[in-house]
């Protein structure tokens, strides 16, 4: 008996053995560990801004199961550029990764960005990738992640502010930017931020909200500024701090590419400076002018100042410094100063308090800017902690061309040549408007017929007799152009017109060459320097100086 119950026991021992064995080998089989898929993201760990770089997904399957239905996702990092657009997360399934992944199969997907941010900022690139196990419900899912850090930002951006200011005084400073990055930069915005008690005038370009400026492309080893003016309020000694950030708009979002911000000291002003041409503080120049310059400097502190260096510093395009005179002042050609001494100026040497002194030199305009747009001068002053920048506004150059023909291919001309006394013999007049250097509004130009010339009605072009008059009292005609631009292409482009007078000569007028029509004035207001600008053309007579086939002798009335 107790050999049989032995003989029993050890049976169920082996068949529990067995059905472990069995059990183990079975539960092996069926487990799956996600350790088994390789997944990594290859690329740079360090970029430029807006350099192309390349990730490279890379998955391998190192197990015995088939991975089914694989799905991949691709999250760039924050702020990738592709083509211009911010790169959203990219997902492939079974069209690219196929149906599943093998035992042993590896596979490799590029995805080529530019990153956007700033220096020293790290960006993470993460991959995901999920799976079926075959034979297996479950679905698991993969994950990686690669960082590349923004090692540089070869971009320029910083102020260009005084680190000292005087109370309430009206000032300038400037934004400068510039870009030594590889690829052109769209849709930057500079952003900048007041301290309190800072009063905005105006900037250059002009802003939005006075504290925005759009930059619409920024290519390699281009640059630009931003000005702006205005005035701060405070105590004596207060520092304020300027901020300003230097981004890209996209999507809606606000990319920092770089920042800069500067404090400056209020501090108690000494000097009052202000500036005068050719006896006028509001002075609008215009091409060709001869400008003496008087700068008029006053103590209005405390304490008598002495050895006082005052410094000029010219900018613009429509100076001829060829032609710099002064009595005291030394010019510097390197940087277009000049500079006056305490040691020849003596209210320079010695300055009390409300005293005032003054320094002058001259300088004549080109008489030709060439194609400049709303030129400007400007005159920066320095003296001791005392700056001011004057800047004077160069008006546009507005001509009339008045020109008299009787051979043309406008009207055809006829009655005798020479005239003669109580025959009709008819002209053609032509006026060009010529206009240089900013835009015009209401321009007309006005002559007047003698008594001895009428119209004949003929108009050249058609277009312009809606703008064409003339008063039989005042016997003067108008041409109105109203509002003329800049024109730069050449004279075909010069807005023009012709019209036919006819003329009968009377015995009084016999051995003359009597006027067809008095001098020609063109008018307009200047909308850059907001001033009146008039010019004149000759009057023209019978001999007809512009038509090379009418000699004086032909000009001439005979009885």
């Amino acid at each position: 008996m107790k050999r049989k119950t032995r003989r029993l026991l050890t049976l169920i021992f082996v068949l529990i053995l067995l059905g472990g064995i069995y059990f183990i080998s079975n539960w092996n089989k069926n487990n799956y560990s996600k350790e088994s898929l390789k997944l990594e993201i290859l690329g740079p760990s360090e970029s430029t801004l807006s350099q192309e770089i390349e990730y490279v997904v890379k998955y391998k399957n190192n197990g015995n199961f088939r991975l089914e239905s694989p799905e991949l996702i691709f999250v760039p990092p924050e702020n990738s550029v592709q083509e211009g657009n911010i790169l959203e997360r990219q997902v492939l399934g079974t069209d690219k990764l196929g149906e599943a992944i093998y035992p042993g199969e590896e596979k490799s997907f590029s995805f080529k960005v530019r990153l956007l941010g700033r220096e020293g900022e790290a960006k993470a690139a993460k991959a995901y990738l999920s799976y079926q196990p075959k034979d297996l419900k479950a679905r698991y899912e993969s994950s990686t992640s690669f960082t590349t850090v923004i090692k540089s930002v070869p971009l320029t951006f910083e102020f260009d502010l005084p680190s000292k200011i005087e109370l309430g005084k009206d000032f300038n400073f400037r934004i400068n930017y510039f870009s030594s990055v590889d690829y052109p930069l769209t849709d930057l915005r500079c952003q900048l931020e007041y301290p309190f008690g800072f009063e905005f005038s105006q900037a250059t370009p002009k802003s939005i909200d006075k504290t925005d400026w759009e930059i619409p492309v920024l290519n390699k080893a281009e640059g630009g500024r931003i000005e702006i003016s205005g005035k701060i309020t405070g105590e004596v000694g207060d520092v304020k701090i300027f901020k300003a950030k230097l981004g890209i708009w996209k999507d809606g979002e606000f990319i920092l590419l770089k920042e800069d911000e500067k404090g400056v000291e209020i501090i108690k002003p000494s000097l009052y400076l202000r500036q005068e041409i050719n006896g006028n503080p509001q002075y609008a120049a215009s091409a060709g002018d001869w400008l003496h310059y008087q700068v008029y400097f006053k103590n209005i502190g405390d304490e008598t100042l002495t050895n006082l260096f005052l410094v000029n510093k010219l900018e613009g395009e429509a100076f001829d410094f060829q032609t710099i005179k002064s009595d005291l002042g030394n010019f510097q050609p390197g940087d277009n100063s000049i500079i006056f001494d305490w040691r020849k100026v003596s209210s320079l040497s010695y300055l009390l308090p409300v005293a005032e002194g003054k320094v002058d030199f001259w300088i004549k305009l080109k008489d030709d800017l060439g194609n400049v747009k709303n030129p400007t001068l400007k005159n920066t002053v320095f003296i001791s902690q005392a700056r001011e920048e004057f800047v004077t506004k160069v008006g546009s150059k507005l001509e009339i061309a008045q020109r008299g023909y009787f051979q043309d291919e406008v009207f055809g001309n006829s009655g005798p040549l020479p005239p003669k006394v109580g025959d009709i013999t008819s002209y053609t007049i032509v006026w060009q408007a010529k206009n240089y250097y900013s835009e015009v509004k209401n321009v007309r130009v006005r002559a007047i017929l003698p008594q001895s010339v009428v119209l004949t009605g003929k108009i050249f072009p058609e277009s312009e007799t809606s703008k064409f008059s003339f008063d039989s009292q005042s016997r003067e005609i108008v041409w109105s152009l109203g509002d003329l631009g800049i024109v730069q292409e050449g004279p075909m482009s010069f807005p023009s017109i012709s019209f036919q007078v006819a003329f009968t000569p009377e015995s009084s007028q016999v051995g003359q060459t009597p006027q067809i029509i008095g001098e020609a004035k063109i008018t307009g207001e200047d909308v850059w320097t907001e001033t009146l600008l008039e010019s004149t053309s000759t009057a023209i007579g019978t001999d007809l100086p512009d038509d090379e086939a009418v000699t004086p002798a032909l000009g001439t009335v005979q009885p």
